[in-house]
């Protein structure tokens, strides 16, 4: 019975013409001629002597024939990508391709991955860095790490880390300025403010937090991301927010004083994400593990060593 079954390349050329209602489009698709797709189509129909395609319409319809045949074909595509996927990724050994912050990847990620790599020495983790959103199957990423609220259409999401802010600045600041009694002083200072749309209102929740919800921000540097204002903070230029993931791996946080038993929680947390089902792979599975266990740890560790005023 199989000999009976048309070539794989015919059941590819009627499965993307049928998408795209285009001969023409299924062939830049395919990387073929506009005729080898006619050919393909036509030989099909000769075959089985069924029309698949009403001739001279614009865009292309299906007859009864195509409309049967097409779905079918798309979902033969469709398993036997996933199915090969799989085979490809039940091996542990390989690359392993992570997408994540650039900010996230330099003060927490990366100064942890040679506990990874001591684990998993089959494991080769790639690392890509990218502010927006990633399209897993056409930049070829297993998985990312998302600064977010967790709302990620078809992907498989899992809360990774919880963040605090709590504000920060130099002792050559302190020493310039004198430091602040109180959180209400703060308008004597220069208040470093970040408009990344995520840490953008931060200054506002953290004010309203510290009982001065009136503090005027209207004034005062803005930078693009956390992790300029804060290298700004350790020049002396201000005082910037900063957040509990830093703590650990930054070298800029490291040299800063914190200010106040003032924290609140960040309106946004990270989270693990990856194609729907991905998250079962071998590979994906032992980093999912390993960094929502360092995750776990370093929450912990934030847990303990801050004590706000009660």
């Amino acid at each position: 019975m199989v000999n009976h079954l048309p070539p794989l390349a015919a059941l590819r050329a009627l499965e993307a013409a049928s998408r795209h209602r285009s001969f023409t489009r299924a062939a830049a698709e395919l990387n073929v001629t506009q005729s080898a797709i006619s050919h393909q189509i036509r030989n099909l129909e000769r075959q089985w002597g069924v029309e698949l395609f009403e001739r001279g319409t614009r865009p292309l319809r299906l007859t009864r024939g195509g409309a049967a045949l097409a779905p079918v074909a798309g979902d033969f595509f469709t398993r036997l990508s996933a199915t090969l996927d799989d085979l490809r990724a039940e091996n542990l050994r390989g690359p392993l391709k992570v997408s994540t912050l650039e900010s996230f990847a330099l003060t927490w990620l990366v100064p942890r991955l040679s506990d990874f790599n001591e684990r998993h020495p089959e494991i080769d983790v790639w690392i890509s860095t990218k502010d927006g959103h990633v399209n897993f199957k056409a930049e070829d990423i297993d998985l990312g790490v998302r600064f977010g609220h967790g709302d990620y259409p078809g992907l498989h999401s899992r809360l990774l880390l919880r963040e605090n802010v709590f504000p920060v600045c130099s002792a050559e600041l302190l020493n310039r300025l004198g430091p602040p009694s109180n959180p209400a002083e703060l308008i004597r200072y220069p208040l470093l403010q970040v408009h990344d749309g995520v840490m953008s209102s931060q200054w506002k929740t953290w004010l309203a937090a510290a009982g001065v919800p009136d503090l005027p921000l209207d004034e005062g540097p803005r930078f693009p991301n956390t992790n300029m204002a804060l290298q700004a903070a350790t020049t002396g230029q201000g005082i910037a927010l900063a957040r509990s993931a830093h703590l650990d791996g930054s070298l800029s946080v490291a040299s800063l004083t914190r200010l106040f038993d003032v924290h609140c929680p960040s309106e946004s947390a990270y989270y693990l994400v990856c194609p729907t089902g991905a998250q079962s792979r071998p590979r994906i599975a032992a980093f999912f593990d390993w960094i929502s266990a360092e995750a776990y740890q370093s929450q912990q560790r934030y847990d303990l060593d801050w004590k706000p005023a009660t």
